[in-house]
């Protein structure tokens, strides 16, 4: 009996090396992956991305690796990366994903947390960080890396390369063909699959727990939601570390069996993307402004003619596009010109996207603009919103089509229950529910009831349709010293609706009114500046520009337009501001690997600044470390405009 037939018989499809065999038996010579290097893309199918993964899992094996044993893998999206999850999971291991960015000493805390034996990696960058930290993590055995570029002259023991882990693999599958095969019967639904850690907003970042059964049900909930099928083409190109990339280029793919495309490189995935015409995208919010952004600067570039049919265009598809994505019917003129748009414009836009052959996009991780959301829609493309969490393996509420609307994130997805407990708190549970975080059990149940119900963190409402409204985290709600609702993530998602704005904090919590920090999106600020002959030399002598100060207050003063509507926010529009002179930056703690704010941190770092907003300074003086890519620190010394914004707008009566 092969490796297949005996993960066929043995509870077949309930793990993910047991999906691998399946796929590699019943699609084998369709194409499982596409990785681009060199600027080449290089295919594998399902019956060699399956003889991959055994080769490197019988090279473990032959180490010594342990049923039990955790695996780091670190580095970008990788085929290679992604067979060492499977090969881990085939012994009853656990993979431990890490954030590529991530600095020396958080990969120290996790490694060392986790307890890993074993590490594959993608390069030399990632090789040295782990060598930089390996004294003080002596559980580490084993480095593997793929890329052998600058690595020839290295002699650590321990070290090795894919490529020889997997050759003596070969060797060891030779003297013992039944071990592969065996060791995949040994699993099961119930089994860790993998082991995802959070960002840490607060505190020290925690281990969630997953199952197989976790993944494979809320993969197939996903599936069935959006009608996925074989035959789709996903660019994977978000952190490995995040649980979306691991639902949708993992779980998703080995459950419906769709072909994974992974970029050159971060810069180059919508360059990559246009060569595959991806069916299924996923991107936050920061990724589709600034893909609408560059679009905005090319138009304003443009010819005055190309211009004008543009904006032309663009006013049918806003009238017509959106009704028509959502199946409505349209007027016979309004459906002609919007053809017509469709040969001019909107074809030919999204092709140059990348985006001519996508049935579903998603985003993610925060609000969207409405406009930019729309922009989307109106042109043809579906993207839908999300909501979840690691602790839900992603997937909680999500948008259906032909009701999909900007101010929800949609209803519960197939298996899911949800409810809105205590204080305004969205709880569910789902058969995707984490088991528990890695060695917390503390912190499990703060998180997860007796019941399976999980707190979710956030404060939302459910509307008459059944749709879920998040407005911020429930632990960042406040109220300002009159009474009104602070919820300081609602702002800030308000102003980076802004293409000019890249991140925003806001204060407000026991205060007679709100303030905010704010960084500026080098590149769509910049463009703005160059196009009006400003002059500039870095970020903070951009930022520091009073036509840029001009400019952002013109985009607060919509921000406050649309506050004033909202009954319960009405009184929480923002009355002062300051342009930061430097990005806030996950190196400097002040954000975490998946750019959210850490308000603690930046409330006792930058504490001069909030002391000056509120005390009515026109001004005030920052001394701010930096730390450098190369790891070196740095300080930069700025003096920073405080501006007013003026009279708040007549506030909303309550309902």
């Amino acid at each position: 009996m092969d490796t297949s037939d005996r993960a066929r018989d043995s509870s077949a499809r309930d793990t993910f090396p047991k999906l691998m065999a399946e796929l590699a038996r019943r699609q084998g010579s369709r194409i499982a992956i596409r990785e681009k290097d060199y600027g080449i893309w290089q295919s594998w199918t399902w019956a060699e991305v399956e003889g991959h993964v055994r080769d490197l899992a019988l090279g473990l094996a032959a180490h010594g690796f342990a049923r039990g044993d955790k695996v780091a893998i670190i580095g970008d999206n990788r085929p290679r990366l992604y067979w060492a999850i499977t090969a881990t999971q085939a012994l009853g291991g656990v993979p431990v994903p890490m954030y590529q960015d991530a600095i020396a000493d958080e990969i120290q805390f996790i490694l060392d947390h986790s307890e890993v034996r074993f590490a594959v990696v993608e390069n030399q960058e990632q090789v040295d960080k782990l060598l930089s930290i390996r004294e003080q993590v002596p559980r580490l055995e084993m480095i593997v890396y793929g890329d052998p570029r600058g690595l020839r002259h290295y002699r650590e023991p321990g070290l090795e390369s894919y490529q020889d882990v997997q050759a003596r693999g070969r060797r060891f599958g030779t003297d013992n063909p039944d071990f592969y095969g065996d060791e995949i019967a040994k699993g099961a639904g119930a089994d860790v699959s993998i082991m995802m850690y959070t960002s840490g907003t607060t505190g020290k970042p925690k281990g969630v727990v997953l199952t197989n059964d976790n993944i494979i049900a809320t993969s197939r909930s996903g599936i069935v939601h959006d009608r996925l099928t074989d035959h789709e083409e996903l660019v994977a190109y978000m952190p490995m570390a995040w649980i979306g990339d691991h639902l949708f280029s993992y779980g998703e793919a080995l459950c419906a069996g769709f072909t994974v495309n992974c970029p050159e490189s971060a810069e180059t995935v919508l360059q990559d993307a246009r060569e595959i015409g991806p069916t299924c995208f996923f991107a936050p919010p920061r990724i589709w402004e600034g893909i609408l952004t560059t679009v905005m600067v090319r138009i304003e570039d443009a010819a005055r003619f190309k211009r004008w049919l543009f904006h032309k265009f663009m006013a049918v598809a806003e009238r017509v596009g959106v009704r028509k994505m959502d199946g409505k019917p349209v007027g016979p003129i309004d459906n002609l010109l919007y053809g017509l748009g469709e040969l001019l414009i909107y074809g030919p836009l999204k092709d140059n996207l990348g985006f001519s052959k996508i049935r579903v996009a998603y985003t993610a991780g925060e609000a969207i603009g409405p406009e930019i959301f729309t922009f989307y829609r109106s042109i043809g493309v579906n993207i839908k919103q999300l909501y979840g969490m690691t602790e839900a393996t992603a997937l909680v509420v999500g948008q259906k089509d032909g009701e999909v609307r900007p101010d929800t994130t949609g209803v519960p997805f197939p298996g899911v229950e949800l409810k809105i407990g205590d204080g305004g708190e969205v709880m569910f549970r789902s058969p995707g529910v984490f088991v528990g975080y890695y060695k917390n059990a503390d912190a499990t149940a703060e998180t997860k009831t007796e019941d399976g119900w999980i707190r979710s963190g956030d404060a939302g409402l459910i509307d008459e349709e059944g749709h879920l409204r998040i407005i911020d985290r429930a632990k960042d709600v406040g109220k300002l010293n009159d009474g009104t609702m602070f919820a300081p993530k609602y702002i800030e998602n308000k102003l980076k609706f802004s293409p000019y704005v890249r991140e925003a904090v806001a204060h407000g919590n026991g205060r007679d009114f709100v303030t905010a920090f704010i960084n500026i999106d080098l590149e769509s600020v910049g463009n703005w500046a160059e196009r009006r002959g400003i002059a500039y030399t870095s970020y903070a002598d951009l930022a520091a520009q009073p036509t840029v100060y001009d400019l952002l207050g013109g985009e607060i003063e919509r921000v406050n337009q649309s506050l004033s509507e909202d009954s319960q926010l009405s009184r929480s529009q923002i009355a002062r501001f300051l342009i930061l002179h430097k990005e806030l930056d996950p190196d400097d703690n002040e954000l975490t690997r998946t750019r959210k704010v850490r308000r603690r941190f930046i409330a006792d770092k930058y504490k001069v600044l909030i002391d000056a907003l509120y005390g009515g300074a026109t001004s005030a003086q920052m001394e701010a470390e930096v730390t450098f890519e190369d790891g070196r620190t740095g300080t930069i010394k700025a003096d920073l405009a405080i501006r007013d914004i003026g009279t708040p707008l007549p506030t909303a009566k309550a309902a």
